[in-house]
């Protein structure tokens, strides 16, 4: 039998997977009470987990930043480590345009979402190290470069359709790593 400090961390990813998907079908202002139906929990315990929207959105952010930690810590000492983060980056604006949105209308120095970057800018430091030794990448490349990335791959937004913004994401992404690439010795 579960303990119940594993049941409420069912519950608690439940509710943020259904959080992602509602969201990413109508968008990060749609009625909680969609959450609460698709996870199939009472709204008690929504508002237990999550007080309100933000802490939600939060809680959906930390989850993308841990997804991109445990992608790098898999991905170990690879190479094209930073490439694969970055397919894995525009996968999920594919998958969640709504929030991907959020995240790019929200003021940068809001404190999650500097710390959010922060620790995005830390774990890609080695991979970027990585790509730029074994001449996969430009040598001028630096860490925050990854947020001018990041927004340049949010272009597939402007798809109207999951098709259409996994095209621009894999149009967006041909783009960046020949951009990328430049020069051995660094020059554009």
């Amino acid at each position: 039998m579960p303990s119940q400090r594993a049941d409420a961390a069912a519950r608690r990813a439940l509710i943020l997977d259904a959080a992602d998907a509602v969201f990413g079908q109508h968008g990060v202002t749609a009625p909680l009470d969609l959450v609460v139906e698709r996870a199939q929990v009472g709204r008690a315990t929504l508002y237990r987990n999550f007080p309100d929207r933000t802490a939600l959105v939060e809680a959906l952010l930390e989850r993308t930043v841990a997804r991109i930690r445990r992608q790098v810590e898999t991905l170990g000492d690879r190479d094209d480590a930073l490439f694969e983060v970055l397919q894995g980056m525009a996968s999920r604006i594919v998958q969640s345009p709504a929030l991907a949105d959020y995240w790019r209308a929200v003021d940068p120095d809001e404190p999650s979402i500097k710390a959010a970057r922060q620790t995005i800018h830390a774990l890609l430091k080695a991979p970027i190290q990585r790509a730029i030794d074994a001449g996969l990448c430009r040598a001028d490349l630096q860490v925050g470069d990854i947020t001018l990335i990041s927004g340049m791959l949010g272009a597939a937004l402007r798809g109207k359709t999951r098709d259409e913004r996994a095209r621009l994401a894999t149009r967006a992404l041909q783009l960046l790593r020949e951009g990328l690439r430049g020069n051995a010795d660094g020059a554009g």
